[in-house]
């Protein structure tokens, strides 16, 4: 018996003749055209990952072998008294550093004298007024024949300490996965999906990692885990805060005279969102901006961290403006501009200084910013990496699947933080 063609041939649709049954009709085209597929991985995004800024402003990679960093910081080598004076007689407040025969200077220009009971005017021996005071010493006066001083002064330090803070992830495929191809070619002819998925992971990871060394906070205990401070966090608590845009030359002498007190570091690399990347813009663009009565006009740079090579500053990505004896080298910072992460936050941007600071207690130069990893006799836990399951090499599981695993132990020491601004909203 003959087969009918087009009715009960299996084959149908491949050749013979198609009956008009929209459930079962298949165009000869559909089998044997391929799909005009492009398998070009378009980055929609560009390159997403955020990782960078902390090796591109000096921080440098140490190993740990403790569950905390300990670190120290010098007090200022003068500090000012403190008190208030009631009828002439003298109160010192907490950690007050005056001594007998010591000489002030008062606001309003009086040079005082303390007699180790009062604090007189040296000009006309009469008591100073009642208030409170917080003055600068700025010598003492002794007698002839006198003798020599009894108390002293022994230099203060601060001694931190940052704790170290754990962070994980994983990606898992499993077998049937791992061996279909896909439609995108992820490079050098591999369309295997899960490559790009797993490499993907890791980068988030890697992007998280150093977002908890910008942003992180020590942990309430009660919450079962560690924290650690980051580097904002460390600008806040003890270093500068900008409020709002730098958009005036006003603003940059202030940021400067601030600079000033605080012994910063002659260069500065400027990391800052869009918004306030364009207002430092247009600030520079007008070339002579008014402040007060006078005009003013931004200096030439200096190129100290370059090898004084504007050239090198200007390849790698930062434009260049001087004020007051600093240098500000300003960098986009992607970060900050990305959507999904902290554009739109009250974050816009930092001054972070490029030099080195001397630890006053070995007198070693350290950088200003160091990234810590626990690490021990070849053990290091900066980037672990290790793979579970039965498939792509591992045979330490019996399910059908591999995991990766990820795991970092790190923390950031900001070093001499009264130096670094922070640009806040």
């Amino acid at each position: 018996m003959a087969v009918a063609l087009g009715t009960t041939n299996t084959n149908a649709g491949a050749f013979g003749v198609q009956k008009l049954d929209a459930a079962k009709y298949i165009s000869l085209y559909d089998l044997v055209n391929k799909p005009d597929n492009r398998d070009a991985l378009i980055k929609t995004y560009g390159n997403q990952g955020i990782t960078g800024f902390l090796q591109l402003v000096g921080a440098v990679k140490a190993q740990a072998v403790a569950d905390e960093v300990t670190y120290w910081e010098e007090e200022r080598l003068h500090k000012k008294a403190s008190g208030t004076v009631a009828d002439g007689t003298w109160t010192g407040a907490t950690g007050d550093v005056l001594r007998p025969n010591d000489v002030v200077l008062l606001a309003d220009g009086t040079r005082a004298f303390y007699n180790g009971a009062e604090l007189l005017d040296v000009a006309t021996g009469s008591a100073v007024a009642n208030g409170t005071y917080e003055v600068p010493i700025i010598g003492n006066l002794y007698a002839q024949g006198s003798d020599q001083p009894t108390d002293f002064l022994e230099s203060g330090i601060v001694k931190r300490t940052n704790p170290f803070m754990i962070m994980k992830e994983v990606y898992s495929v499993t077998g049937s996965q791992a061996t279909n191809i896909g439609w995108i070619d992820l490079g050098n002819g591999d369309y295997r999906w899960y490559m790009k998925s797993e490499a993907d992971q890791r980068q988030r990871f890697m992007d998280k990692r150093e977002m908890m060394m910008l942003l992180g906070e020590r942990a309430n205990s009660s919450l079962g885990i560690t924290g650690s401070e980051g580097y904002f966090t460390a600008i806040e608590d003890r270093g500068l805060v900008q409020s709002g845009l730098i958009n005036t030359i006003t603003e940059v002498d202030d940021i400067v005279k601030i600079f000033d007190q605080q012994g910063a570091a002659s260069e500065y690399a400027l990391y800052v969102n869009r918004e306030q990347d364009l207002a430092i813009d247009d600030m520079l663009a007008a070339g002579q901006l008014a402040s007060g009565t006078a005009a003013t006009t931004v200096g030439a740079a200096a190129f100290g961290s370059f090898s004084n090579s504007a050239e090198t500053a200007i390849n790698l990505g930062f434009r260049s403006f001087a004020r007051g004896g600093y240098t500000f080298h300003k960098h986009d910072w992607k970060l900050l501009n990305d959507p999904t992460l902290l554009a739109g936050s009250q974050f816009l941007g930092a001054a972070v200084p490029m030099s080195q600071v001397a630890d006053p207690k070995t007198g070693d130069k350290a950088p200003a910013l160091e990234m810590n990893f626990k690490a021990l006799n070849g053990y290091n836990r900066e980037m672990e990496h290790w793979m579970i399951g039965s498939i792509l090499g591992a045979s330490n599981a019996t399910k059908d699947n591999v995991e990766f695993h990820y795991r970092s132990e790190m923390n950031l020491v900001t070093r001499a933080a009264n130096r670094h601004l922070l640009i806040k909203a």
